[in-house]
């Protein structure tokens, strides 16, 4: 595991765009400003390109890398195309499966399993549907919460751009397998439940 998924909080940043198929994201350290990794939808297809920009957006396969500003990979995170329900793979830096989600199944305000590499259900992302926040928890326990940190109105209004907060709490260990996940959610909210 990368010792950047070891920290508690981080700022994720989408990048702004008018007319954009491809989602990328920067993450910073929100105390020091300091850019620790950088998202990446690298190797869109035209058709998926095409279709991004139409009501069928949210079926749409992705792939995001996520790597230090080095270029080191760090994880990544994948879906096929989805018609009803979103499956989504994590993967580490070796390209190796090590976890995923599975959306529920009508829920108020989304919601994800989290599952190991096993299958197994490590937590459960939990979205309110008054609003933007989402929590992971375990055993009604919180490992996590995403927030969404107001851009500004002009930005807010004329792009789709958004950036997040993610809080993972000082109870989750250090190099925890469900750390890796949690940071791969983050991604998933915003291209599965909000896009």
């Amino acid at each position: 595991m990368h010792p950047f998924l070891n920290r508690n909080l981080f700022l994720v940043k989408e990048h702004v765009g008018f007319f954009k198929a491809a989602n990328n994201y920067d993450i910073y350290d929100p105390a020091t400003g300091e850019q620790l990794l950088q998202c990446r939808e690298e190797n869109l297809g035209f058709f998926t390109k095409m279709l991004r920009f139409t009501d069928y957006k949210r079926m749409t396969p992705f792939h995001v890398q996520i790597r230090a500003t080095s270029g080191e990979p760090v994880l990544g995170v994948r879906r096929g195309v989805s018609f009803f329900l979103s499956k989504v793979d994590v993967l580490d830096e070796r390209d190796q499966r090590i976890g995923g989600f599975k959306q529920k199944f009508f829920t108020i305000g989304g919601a994800f399993t989290v599952l190991d590499h096993n299958e197994q259900p490590l937590c459960h992302l939990q979205g309110k549907w008054t609003g933007w926040e989402f929590r992971f928890l375990a055993e009604n326990n919180e490992l996590a919460l995403v927030t969404k940190k107001w851009a500004g109105l002009g930005k807010e209004m004329f792009t789709s751009a958004d950036n997040y907060v993610l809080k993972i709490s000082d109870q989750v260990p250090p190099n925890h397998p469900v750390r890796p996940l949690i940071m791969g959610a983050v991604m998933c909210i915003d291209l599965v439940l909000k896009e």
